[in-house]
């Protein structure tokens, strides 16, 4: 079967296009597509070459066709799409048809970053590719089984019917580390580290704490989110007119975090390279530390911690992110191995699609 992943981020359009045979995916192109302005560009390994190309159209109709190029011959029999939030009515992977297109839609509301990119994909997708079947891919569905002592929040308890939960993300890239490892510890933390962060704390493979909550927007600090905060600094803004809920929600979503503390940039790459400047290393030590911080916690959760696992852009490439987190953890945890995985959300999104499309 060959399916088509999508997953839609902020700025960039990742994407695998796979053969999948018995859970087993071969690779025939994997990429991503700038989906800011009018110069778009498609890079893509394909055969172990890496390859740059500009697409001739603007418009996401003309990003599907280069990636229905790529695929060669073989028609396009499943689109796996990678949906963060599928609200309190979808956490399991499944078939897509107009009762689930109308849940997701409503689950915008808690991840309005992110779930209607991926609602217009899902709809340039089923007209570009009307035979095949759609399939969504929740990030909260790893986490579907968590512990009341950890899904549960502490507020008035009727809220729980209006969804007010904690449902974490970043599980198919949790997903993804469990499927290369041979042997998952008894107690593992993984780290998802990119422009948003997560940790989970997995017990025998099951997911039973993370730092995100209700939105992908909580946790620890991100590139642009600030993670965890005082709701009081909220209702401050809110209540002395220093903001209203549209600039609040674009203040949290865009203007915090890494990009907030240094007033330079979310990208820890620029934020490494911006020697002699102070808030730049601040807000690596406390991206650092908020990571060690959330992991010790976890230690609690778990009983102890056997490994760390990190993945994500900034988990797997930069060496000096995880040098400082394990100096942080090494006082209280003076043996603990540090492993890092590459994400491999897509290869999971088609696995999971060519087993409900079959």
């Amino acid at each position: 079967m060959s399916v088509l992943s999508l997953n839609v981020g902020s700025s960039s359009l990742k994407f695998g296009i796979y053969r999948v045979d018995d859970g087993e995916t071969h690779a025939i192109a994997e990429g991503e597509i700038d989906v800011r302005g009018e110069h778009r560009q498609l890079r893509y390994r394909q055969d172990g070459k890496a390859v740059t190309q500009a697409l001739t159209g603007d418009s996401d109709a003309a990003a599907l066709d280069a990636l229905q190029q790529l695929a060669g011959d073989a028609p396009i029999d499943a689109v796996a799409h990678r949906i963060v939030h599928g609200g309190p009515w979808l956490r399991e992977h499944c078939l897509i048809d107009e009762a689930v297109t109308k849940k997701i839609e409503a689950a915008a509301s808690f991840a309005p970053l992110h779930v209607p990119a991926a609602l217009a994909w899902l709809r340039h997708a089923t007209k570009a590719l009307p035979r095949a079947r759609q399939v969504a891919c929740f990030d909260t569905a790893f986490h579907r089984d968590l512990p009341d002592t950890a899904r549960v929040l502490p507020l008035p308890h009727e809220l729980l019917a209006k969804g007010v939960q904690r449902y974490g993300f970043h599980g198919l890239s949790c997903e993804s580390i469990l499927a290369q490892m041979e042997n998952v510890p008894a107690r593992l933390i993984i780290a998802h580290l990119g422009s948003g962060a997560s940790l989970t704390a997995v017990r025998d493979g099951r997911s039973i704490d993370t730092s995100m909550g209700m939105t992908p927007t909580g946790g620890i600090i991100m590139g642009t989110r600030p993670g965890d905060l005082d709701p009081g600094v909220l209702l401050f803004l809110l209540r002395e007119g220093h903001t209203d809920t549209r600039e609040l929600e674009d203040l949290l979503e865009h203007r915090s975090g890494l990009r907030g503390i240094s007033g330079l940039s979310a990208d820890v790459r620029e934020l490494s390279e911006a020697k002699g400047n102070p808030l730049a290393a601040l807000a690596l030590e406390q991206f650092a530390l908020s990571v060690a911080r959330q992991a010790a916690g976890m230690a609690v959760v778990l009983g102890g911690i056997d490994l760390l696992v990190c993945t994500g852009g900034i988990g797997e490439h930069d060496a000096a992110i995880r040098e400082r987190i394990g100096a942080h953890l090494a006082p209280c945890f003076p043996t603990l191995p540090l492993r890092v995985l590459p994400s491999q959300e897509n290869r999971i999104m088609a696995i999971h699609a060519a087993r409900l499309a079959h």
